[in-house]
C-alpha cells in the first residue's frame, strides 16, 4: 500500500512538474510576444519616420505642411503597424498550440493555403497599396494638385493608400486605384512654363510683332495683378516655323504652377488686343 501510494505520488509530482514547465513556456511566449508587438510599432515607426525625413530633405515632401506630413506619416505607421502586429499574433499563437502538444500541422497547411489564394486573389489590392504608400512618401502628388495619371487629367480630391479620386474640367469623378497609376505628372508642382505658339501671317513683320510680343510680356510681368505671379516674362524665345499660312513663333515664360492656364490665355488675350491695334495680322 505505501508502494502504491508513492507511485501515485511520484506521478502526481511528475505531472505537476510537466504542467509547471508548460505555464512557464506559455508564460516566455506571452511575454516575448508582448516585447515583439511593443518594440514592432517602434521599429515601423522608426523606418517611416527616416524615409520622411529623407524625402524632406532630398525630394519633395519639404513643399508639404506640417499637419499634411504627420497625416501621411500616421496612416503608413497604422498600416505597417497593423501588418506587423498580425504576424507575431499569428506566430505566437502557433508557438503556444505547439506547447499544448496540439498539432499544428493542419493548421500550418490550411495558413499555406489560404495565403496563396489570398495572395492570388488580392495581389492588386497588394500592389495599390504598395503604390499608395510610395506616392505618399515620395510627394509625388496631394489634395488639390492637377494631375495625370492611368489615362486622366484632373484635380485630385482625395487620396489614400488603396486609391486617388479626381475631378476632370467636366465635373466627372474618376477614381483610380493607385496600383494603376505607372506615371503620374504633377501639373501643379512649384512653377509651370507658358508654352504659346504664334503665328504671324505677314513674315515682313516679323520683327514688329516680334517685339510687340516681348514688350506685351514685360508689360505682363509689371502688372500689379501678375507681378508675383509671372516668374519671368513671356517673350519669343525663336521661329518654330515656316508655312503658307505665315511664320509660328514660340513664346515662353514662367509663371507659378497654379497660374499657368490663366497666364496662358492673359497673354493670348493681350497679344490679340496689342496686334489689333498694330494693324498685324495673326495666320491661322
Amino acid at each position: 500500500m505505501d508502494a502504491l501510494d508513492g507511485f501515485r505520488q511520484l506521478i502526481a509530482d511528475l505531472d505537476r512538474q510537466g504542467a509547471l514547465r508548460i505555464i512557464l513556456q506559455l508564460l516566455v511566449i506571452l511575454v516575448v510576444t508582448a516585447i515583439a508587438l511593443r518594440g514592432s510599432q517602434r521599429t515601423v515607426d522608426g523606418i517611416v519616420r527616416r524615409l520622411f525625413d529623407r524625402e524632406a530633405t532630398e525630394g519633395t515632401a519639404q513643399q508639404l505642411s506640417a499637419v499634411e506630413l504627420a497625416k501621411r506619416r500616421e496612416t503608413l505607421e497604422t498600416l505597417g503597424g497593423g501588418v506587423i502586429r498580425t504576424l507575431i499574433l499569428v506566430i505566437g499563437l502557433l508557438m503556444a498550440l505547439q506547447v499544448l502538444t496540439i498539432d499544428i500541422g493542419p493548421a500550418i497547411a490550411g495558413l499555406g493555403i489560404a495565403g496563396i489564394a489570398l495572395g492570388l486573389g488580392a495581389q492588386g489590392l497588394v500592389k495599390d497599396y504598395l503604390a499608395g504608400a510610395f506616392i505618399l512618401i515620395e510627394n509625388q502628388y496631394g489634395r488639390g494638385d492637377v494631375v495625370q495619371i492611368a489615362g486622366v487629367t484632373g484635380t485630385v480630391e482625395d487620396l489614400s493608400l488603396r486609391r486617388t479620386v479626381m475631378r476632370d474640367l467636366d465635373g466627372t469623378v474618376h477614381v483610380v486605384p493607385n496600383g494603376l497609376i505607372g506615371v503620374a505628372s504633377n501639373m501643379t508642382r512649384v512653377w509651370a512654363r507658358i508654352n504659346l505658339d504664334i503665328v504671324i501671317r505677314d513674315t515682313a513683320r516679323l520683327d514688329e510683332a516680334t517685339a510687340t510680343v516681348d514688350r506685351v510680356g514685360r508689360e505682363m510681368a509689371d502688372d500689379p495683378v501678375w507681378r508675383r505671379r509671372v516668374l519671368s516674362a513671356p517673350k519669343v524665345d525663336r521661329v518654330k516655323g515656316l508655312a503658307a499660312a505665315g511664320v509660328t513663333v514660340k513664346v515662353l515664360g514662367t509663371v507659378g504652377a497654379a497660374d499657368r492656364w490663366a497666364a496662358a490665355g492673359e497673354v493670348r488675350r493681350r497679344v490679340a488686343e496689342a496686334f489689333a491695334a498694330e494693324g498685324i495680322e495673326i495666320g491661322g
